[in-house]
C-alpha cells in the first residue's frame, strides 16, 4: 500500500488528485493509495444531501461532492483519509468497505484508549452518543474514492454551522475534547495508517493484488 501525506490541502486540490490515483490504481498502473490530509475550512454535500441542512457558513466554502452521505465539515485539526483501493474478488462488497473503514476508526481510537463504536443505520464512528468519525464514498471501475474524516483536534464550533450528516441532534466530538488534552497530529497520522494495515478486510481482501 502506497501512502501519501497530503499535508493541509485544498478540499478541490486534493480532490483532484485522487481522481488521478484512481484512475492510475484502475488502469493498473499504480498499487492501492492511502492519501492522508487535513483541509483548509470547508463545507462539503454529499449525493443524498440537502443545502437545507446547513444553518451558516461565516464565509467557508461549501461545495457539492460525489461521495455518498449528507452534510460534513472538514477542516484543520481532523484527519481525513481517502483510501484509494481496488475492490477485488470477494471484495466487491461496498457495504463492507464501509463497515471496514468504520473498525479502521475503532481500531485508531483504541490506540488512545478510547472506546468507539459503529451504530446500526447510522454510518460513521461513535463514542457512546457522540459522533467523532464520518464516512462516505464514492466507487468508479470498483475503486475506492472519498473516505473517511475523524475529528482530532477540530473546532468544533464549526459543527454547529450545520446539521452533521442531516442528523438531528447529534453531538459531534474529539480526541482532544475525550482526552482533554491536545494530541499530535503527526502521531495520529501514523496510527491511523497502521490501522489500515491492520484491519483484516484490508490484509485478507483488498490488497490481494499487492
Amino acid at each position: 500500500m502506497r501512502y501519501i501525506d497530503l499535508g493541509l490541502s485544498d478540499y478541490k486540490e486534493a480532490y483532484r488528485f485522487q481522481c488521478e490515483i484512481s484512475e492510475q490504481v484502475a488502469s493498473g498502473t499504480s498499487g492501492n493509495t492511502l492519501i492522508i490530509t487535513e483541509h483548509k475550512s470547508v463545507i462539503t454535500i454529499g449525493r443524498t444531501g440537502s443545502r437545507n441542512n446547513i444553518f451558516k457558513t461565516e464565509g467557508i466554502e461549501i461545495l457539492n461532492t460525489d461521495r455518498g452521505g449528507d452534510v460534513t465539515y472538514h477542516g484543520p485539526g481532523q484527519l481525513t483519509a481517502y483510501p484509494i483501493f481496488k475492490l477485488e474478488n470477494e471484495a466487491r462488497d461496498i457495504h463492507g468497505f464501509l463497515r471496514f473503514l468504520e473498525e479502521v476508526g475503532i481500531d485508531f481510537l483504541s490506540k488512545y484508549g478510547v472506546e468507539a463504536k459503529a451504530r446500526p443505520g447510522l454510518r460513521g464512528i461513535w463514542v457512546k452518543d457522540e459522533k467523532i468519525g464520518s464516512i462516505g464514498i464514492g466507487v468508479k471501475k470498483w475503486v475506492t474514492y472519498h473516505g473517511m474524516a475523524i475529528n482530532i483536534n477540530p473546532d468544533l464550533k464549526f459543527f454547529s454551522f450545520i446539521k452533521p450528516c442531516g442528523i438531528n441532534g447529534v453531538k459531534i466530538t474529539s480526541l482532544e475534547a475525550l482526552l482533554k488534552e491536545r494530541v499530535d497530529i503527526e502521531d495520529a497520522k501514523l496510527k491511523l495508517k497502521e490501522s489500515f494495515k491492520e484491519i483484516p478486510l484490508l490484509a485478507e481482501a483488498v490488497c490481494k493484488r499487492q
